[in-house]
């Protein structure tokens, strides 16, 4: 009997178990079932593909290729071409400026030009001079023996007394309202930054207004800068307050004192307003000896305004990508200061048309560039979906969504960082003080020096850099998080004792404890960089990524697996006995 129900029983469980299925089994022909080579290697071949070409696109955020100034330069005239536009023009002083820049920029044609204008000072009888201006030249030459004021830079021409008398005889007949509004200014009393006119040593004060006054007259300030002076020296006259009209000096005579009368007018007639004056003149201040190099670009983008600002932004770093885009062409400088964006460095071959679409939709080609960066996320989460299939068996469908989701934010976290990678200059602070540097030291006078009680303290701003750096050590713990979620759920709903699944709690401890360790590593990979000098010092964004990990650690352990342990530990304790009931007396 005992053998016959031994076999019953043994014929019913292996019934049972083929009805049901063993899952250790399913678990294991699943998980032993090969991959589809052909499917894994297209879909990496696929997203590497993807990737190759949204390096290839040249479309940045922050930054320029280099391969959009080459094409935009191209077929566009040169700094030879401006130097040899200015030799036809009879504007020597302007070629000698083009030419000195031609040389920084060793360019081939340097020879070119240089004959040219040798050439062409011989036959105009105006060499070792600037150029001729029959209207400067009538005023000088009628009143003095000296020679033309276009041989030498104006301000120092203006400083010899006879020079400066003929000029005042000339401009005391003027009929221009901003002309007499200029010269009313000599009879300032109280003055700051210059000596007044009536003292001795008041040359450079008188010398600086009657440059003022004679460019005004001549019409070779712009149309709106003129319109700013005139307002400005009417206001200085009604009111007697000369700080803003000794600014303005001051930048002039930073001018005058080394470009000749054809080098100023040129650059005067594309100067918009006195505060790109001003800021052109700070960099003649900080940098005289470039000043070759953003006097040609100036000339070439018709733009000082937007040169000076992208030098007093970018600094020496700009200069050098000013550099580069005046050895392409106008176009490319034209491109440089309209976008006001460093020039990244060059990462292989662009194709030419590639560059060209970019150029026209600028926007359309970094959309894309985007685009094919989050499909080479999205693929590689196809292979890895084929490499390591999810098992159904012992985990539920909450447990498989949760992997499938783990491994969503990890393609895209992927596709961030590819995305990241495509931009070279992502955690480089964009801007330099280099050239902001400009001292003003008040003359010896009686006068005192104004202070303005309405100061405005400037608040700090957060870089970029930082944002971005903080942001990415809080994507990182926010993935840590998601993967310590997703291990307890898994230890949770796995078949088990209680204490079972105690102690693998207990063994992902330091899985657990992963936090802590990518915020430090944050912290100190922050550091090392900024020592190095890769990323601007900011301590905000080095101890971030600890303070993260602090706080994921914490809430891991003290919300989530404080709790799963209380649970398991109820669970484990054995159901009490019931109680005999006693029977009533």
């Amino acid at each position: 009997m005992n053998g016959d129900e031994n076999s019953l029983d043994a014929a019913r469980w292996r019934a049972s178990r083929t009805a049901r299925g063993n899952p250790a089994e399913e678990q294991g022909s699943l998980a032993g079932t090969p991959p589809d080579l052909k499917r894994v290697i297209l879909f990496a071949g696929l997203s590497a593909l993807l990737v190759g070409l949204g390096m290839l696109l040249p479309a940045n955020w922050k930054s320029l290729h280099p391969a959009l100034l080459e094409r935009a330069g191209q077929g566009t005239p040169a700094v030879i071409d401006l130097g040899l536009a200015a030799v036809a023009a009879q504007k020597p002083g302007v070629a000698n400026l083009a030419l000195t820049a031609a040389q920084s920029l060793k360019d081939e044609q340097v020879a070119k030009l240089r004959a040219a204008l040798v050439a062409g000072q011989v036959k105009s009888g105006a060499a070792g001079t600037g150029g001729r201006d029959s209207y400067i030249d009538g005023i000088f030459r009628r009143n003095t023996n000296n020679a033309s004021p276009t041989a030498e830079a104006m301000l120092p021409f203006l400083l010899i007394e006879a020079n400066r008398a003929a000029l005042r005889e000339h401009l005391a007949s003027s009929r221009s309202p901003g002309g007499r509004a200029i010269l009313a200014t000599r009879d300032l009393s109280t003055t700051v930054e210059f000596i007044p006119v009536n003292q001795p040593g008041g040359q450079p004060f008188e010398a600086t207004i009657l440059l003022a006054a004679l460019l005004y007259e001549g019409e070779r300030f712009a149309p709106t800068l003129a319109q700013d002076i005139r307002l400005l020296a009417e206001r200085t006259s009604e009111t007697r307050l000369a700080t803003e009209w000794e600014s303005f000096c001051f930048d002039l005579l930073a001018l005058g004192r080394r470009l000749d009368w054809t080098q100023l007018s040129e650059l005067l007639r594309l100067m918009p307003t006195a505060k790109a004056l001003n800021d052109f003149a700070q960099l003649v201040q900080v940098t005289p000896d470039d000043l070759p190099l953003f006097f040609s670009a100036a000339l070439l983008a018709q733009s000082p305004d937007r040169v000076a600002t992208y030098l007093l932004r970018f600094g020496k770093a700009g200069l050098a990508d000013l550099t580069k885009a005046l050895a392409q062409g106008e176009g490319a400088v034209r491109l440089l200061v309209a976008q006001q964006l460093p020039v990244g460095p060059a990462r292989g071959w662009v194709p030419g048309f590639l560059a060209a679409w970019t150029l026209k939709v600028p926007r359309v080609m970094l959309a894309g560039k985007v685009l094919l960066f989050l499909l080479a996320g999205l693929v590689f989460f196809l292979v890895w979906r084929e490499l390591s299939p999810v098992q159904s068996p012992g985990r539920g469908a909450a447990g498989v969504r949760m992997i499938y989701f783990q491994r969503a934010v990890a393609a895209g976290c992927l596709a961030l960082l590819l995305l990241a990678a495509g931009e070279p200059l992502l955690f480089k602070p964009l801007g330099s003080s280099e050239f902001r540097l400009r001292l003003k030291l008040p003359v010896l006078t009686n006068s005192p020096v104004p202070t303005s009680k309405n100061t405005t303290v400037t608040k700090p701003s957060m870089e970029l850099s930082t944002i971005l750096s903080v942001l990415i050590f809080a994507a990182l713990q926010v993935g840590v998080y998601s993967v310590c979620l997703m291990k307890i759920r898994e230890i949770e709903m796995s078949p088990g004792s209680p204490q079972l699944k105690l102690r693998l709690m207990e063994n992902e401890e330091n899985l657990f404890d992963s936090g802590l360790y990518i915020g430090i590593a944050g912290t100190a990979t922050a550091l090392v960089l900024q020592v190095v000098g890769v990323i601007k010092a900011d301590l905000l964004a080095a101890y971030a990524s600890n303070l993260f990990g602090i706080v994921c650690v914490a809430l891991i352990k003290i919300r989530h697996v404080r709790a799963a342990k209380h649970r398991l530990i109820l669970e484990s304790q054995p159901e009490p006995a019931p109680q005999p009931v006693l029977p009533l007396a």
